[in-house]
């Protein structure tokens, strides 16, 4: 049976799995390393600090992503319309999931044509970066944006994730040369993004060659997709194959930097473990334009819309808080404040 047939069933496996079992990363994503200076005399109120911030020409109300997660069946779908009611209503941006399949297949379109329920989101549409050495083209880019009215594209890179699917794609040869053929002929920014693993200088270097308007480094520390595919395999050797790879990547924290040294100027985007806003705000001290959470927001999507956007308010007061306690009234004071390493 060929894999296109088989994603519907791999996606809602792919749901259950991540709700359900334990996939976390060996790693942690090095933030617990970082704490912020305390500052007793903010000079300033807690009402003054401004959490908005414009990326790709949308303003954000805070600098919150729910990342690309999920689309491609009826279950996927009600949990993306959650997500993008949740996100109109905070003013924060939104990812969907790999939209192969729908590229692939109409009946799959409508789980991930949120614009309806999100009308002035920053939406991000997604498409995996291997699919271009798999006969996808531009065109085939272009109607995944199109398809959604997105805002930018992601392309995601996931060869960890292929390299232990049975069914997965391997080939990853001469990508940055595709990729760049995408950054020059679509119409809107093209983001490349990790999926647990991080992304090094070496990467970081080649992606702003090839044109990228942004790198979401989606780093080690949250859900490594290694022990998500672990639970899919009934095979005991594919099974200790998989979980051999636990502790694979580069924690989040390291990576922001990494990639801030390599390239200064490009846009970051963080990922990869993130739990709060407190998270995001070191992330964004280290370097970031904005901070995504999948996993929080994946358990409160099952539940209600309404549980979604009480997580994204309490993520942005914990960011707010955290900003009023380094006395940093916007985002770019933010991105000044120094860390602290915490010994040991």
């Amino acid at each position: 049976m060929p894999d296109s047939l088989n994603t519907p069933a791999r996606k809602d496996d792919h749901i259950r799995i991540n709700l359900e079992e334990d996939v976390r990363s060996g790693l942690t994503t090095g933030l617990e390393k970082y704490r912020f200076i305390h500052e007793a005399l903010p000079e300033l109120s807690l009402e003054q600090v401004d959490l908005g911030t414009t990326l790709f020409g949308k303003r954000l109300r805070a600098p919150i992503l729910i990342s690309s997660m999920t689309g491609g069946t009826e279950q996927a779908g009600a949990l993306n319309m959650a997500l993008a009611e949740a996100a109109q209503y905070t003013g924060v941006a939104m990812g969907v999931g790999s939209q192969r399949a729908a590229v692939e297949r109409i009946s799959a379109r409508a789980s991930f044509q949120v614009r309806s329920r999100a009308p002035d989101i920053l939406l991000l549409a997604n498409l995996g970066a291997v699919q271009l050495n798999y006969g996808f083209g531009v065109d085939d880019c272009l109607r995944a944006v199109e398809m959604i009215e997105a805002d930018a594209l992601v392309l995601h890179l996931n060869s960890m994730q292929e390299a232990i699917q049975p069914e997965g794609d391997t080939n990853f040869a001469g990508l940055a040369e595709r990729i760049a053929a995408v950054c020059q002929a679509l119409p809107v920014p093209v983001v490349a993004k990790e999926v647990g693993w991080g992304i090094s200088e070496r990467s970081a270097r080649l992606l702003a060659d090839a044109g990228v308007a942004a790198i979401d480094v989606a780093g080690a520390g949250g859900t490594s997709w290694t022990q998500v595919e672990m639970h899919r395999l009934a095979d005991p050797s594919l099974k200790r194959i998989a979980g051999a790879f636990r502790g694979w990547g580069i924690p989040t924290s390291e990576s922001i930097q990494m990639v801030r040294r390599a390239v200064p100027g490009l846009p970051v985007l963080a990922s990869g473990g993130l739990r709060d806003g407190v998270d995001i705000a070191k992330c964004i001290a280290l370097g970031a334009e904005v901070g995504g959470m999948a996993g929080p927001f994946l358990k409160a999507a099952a539940q209600s819309v309404g549980e979604v956007i009480s997580v994204i308010e309490e993520t942005a007061a914990e960011i707010r808080i955290c900003m009023f306690g380094t006395g940093a009234a916007n985002l770019e004071a933010l991105r000044q404040v120094k860390l602290a390493k915490v010994e040991g």
